[in-house]
């Protein structure tokens, strides 16, 4: 991918390889063709290719920085494809920035975001899945997220996208292969089964959707809202999904006159939980604001939890809810206090609605309640690992689906099937990054740390 390569690509670079603030150890991580120039400068020589050795990093005039490891990977063996220097100190952030710029001053530059992964990338390292697999696993905030991180950085995610990427380019080598004898009277598309071979593809493609799909709930989460009337237990119930009393909870209505964000994780998927103000009328000037502001997070949302109190059921008011909510915003009822109304938790459907039935203050039915979030999302944990997914690669997948379901239909025109099939390839390849614009890859690295 030489070609590729961005024109500072030759340089140097430098950047802190660990997190911001104290600790233990912090790294230094050089890349580029002066690596070993930086270590005979910073270490008095460089060291052994892979070995770890302790040695004192000097200053420009001999005076010490710190003792600490260094670690030199010659090309291509490296992470970056390049030669590649790290230097391990005490993981001080004043120490950290003396020895990366002593680093800059013997000619390296300080990196971009994500800049070493995108030299992976344009060096043949890790293809573009792999990469954002690795942004992924450093941001995963949960252990199934993390998993499913290291499954796609692994290539699980990019080999099943390969295979189905070769499957699909025999198939249009066959369909333009018959393109070239239009006058046999042979029906080369019937002859070749291209129409089961499309199907077989398409159920490969499904397979990959699904565990993709997965991947991107454990990577995106849902955002979920609490609404209802004031005091009918919107905190109560947030406190009792997150374990933890993050929302004040008092018998006096109107008590949340803001929105509270928590983030829970229910078998490993993120639910970005918001607990609003109590819808009613009101004078007051502060809860107002409040309401608007519900309204608001209610947009955003992809599932809303309608609390009402059990005992009195869902009357006018929530009905009035009901109508003003979003379409596209999925809805569950939640039927709260039944320790009160001396009812048993359990869930019912009426006229396709759930009805959760629940304490949200003894936790009793909220085991019903976490199944049926789990369900209207589509998470479905299972024995197959799921890969790490973003929006752009469930997007490429539409439309991998779209022309193959579009070629199955053009099976009388051998043009329009190899078009189709054409079409799906470019799509599907843009998930490695064979068919991705140079502007898409700035986006995606710019949002990588620094030091990655």
């Amino acid at each position: 991918m030489a070609s590729n390569l961005p024109a500072n690509a030759t340089d140097t670079i430098a950047a802190v390889a660990t997190a911001a603030g104290a600790g233990g150890i912090g790294v230094v991580r050089i890349s580029g063709p002066l690596a070993t120039q930086v270590a005979e400068q910073v270490l008095g020589h460089c060291p052994a290719p892979r070995h770890a050795v302790y040695l004192p990093f000097y200053q420009a005039d001999g005076t010490l920085i710190d003792r600490g490891i260094a670690i030199y990977f010659p090309n291509p063996h490296s992470y970056t494809g390049e030669d590649v220097l790290e230097l391990q100190a005490h993981g001080g952030t004043a120490l950290m920035q003396i020895l990366l710029a002593r680093c800059i001053e013997c000619g390296a530059r300080h990196a971009l975001a994500g800049e070493f992964t995108q030299r992976a990338f344009l060096n043949d390292k890790l293809d573009l899945a792999q990469a954002e697999a690795v942004a992924d696993l450093i941001n995963a905030a949960t252990v199934e997220a993390a998993r499913s991180a290291v499954r796609s950085l692994s290539g699980e995610f990019s080999q099943a996208v390969q295979t189905l990427l070769q499957q699909l380019i025999d198939l249009r080598m066959y369909v333009e292969a018959c393109l070239d004898f239009p006058e046999e009277e042979i029906d080369f598309i019937s002859q070749g089964r291209v129409l089961e071979k499309l199907q077989a593809n398409q159920a490969a493609l499904q397979t990959i959707f699904r565990r993709a799909r997965q991947g991107a709930l454990l990577r995106e989460g849902m955002n979920v809202v609490l609404i209802g009337q004031p005091n009918v237990g919107k905190s109560s119930l947030l406190n009792a999904l997150s374990g933890e009393d993050i929302a004040i909870v008092t018998p006096i209505a109107g008590t949340t006159r803001d929105t509270i964000k928590s983030v829970i994780q229910i078998e490993g998927v993120p639910l970005h939980i918001i607990d609003t103000a109590g819808l009613r009328e009101t004078a007051d000037t502060v809860e107002q604001v409040g309401i608007a502001r519900t309204w608001k997070a209610i947009e955003t949302a992809h599932v809303a939890l309608l609390l009402v109190d059990s005992q009195h059921g869902i009357g006018p008011f929530e009905e009035a809810i009901l109508q003003r909510l979003p379409d596209k915003i999925q809805k569950i009822w939640v039927h709260n206090k039944i320790d009160v109304s001396r009812e048993t938790s359990r869930i019912e459907k009426r006229e396709n609605e759930t009805h959760v039935f629940l304490s949200a203050k003894l936790g009793d039915g909220i085991s019903y309640l976490q199944k049926t979030l789990l369900d209207i999302i589509g998470y479905q944990p299972s024995g197959e690992g799921v890969f790490m997914a973003r929006a752009r690669h469930l997007l490429a997948l539409e439309q991998v689906e779209m022309h193959l379901q579009s070629a199955s239909k053009q099976m009388h025109a051998a043009e329009l099937v190899a078009e189709e099939l054409r079409s799906a390839q470019e799509a599907l390849s843009s998930i490695t990054g064979e068919f991705t614009p140079d502007d898409l890859l700035g986006e995606i690295f710019s949002r990588f740390c620094i030091g990655k």
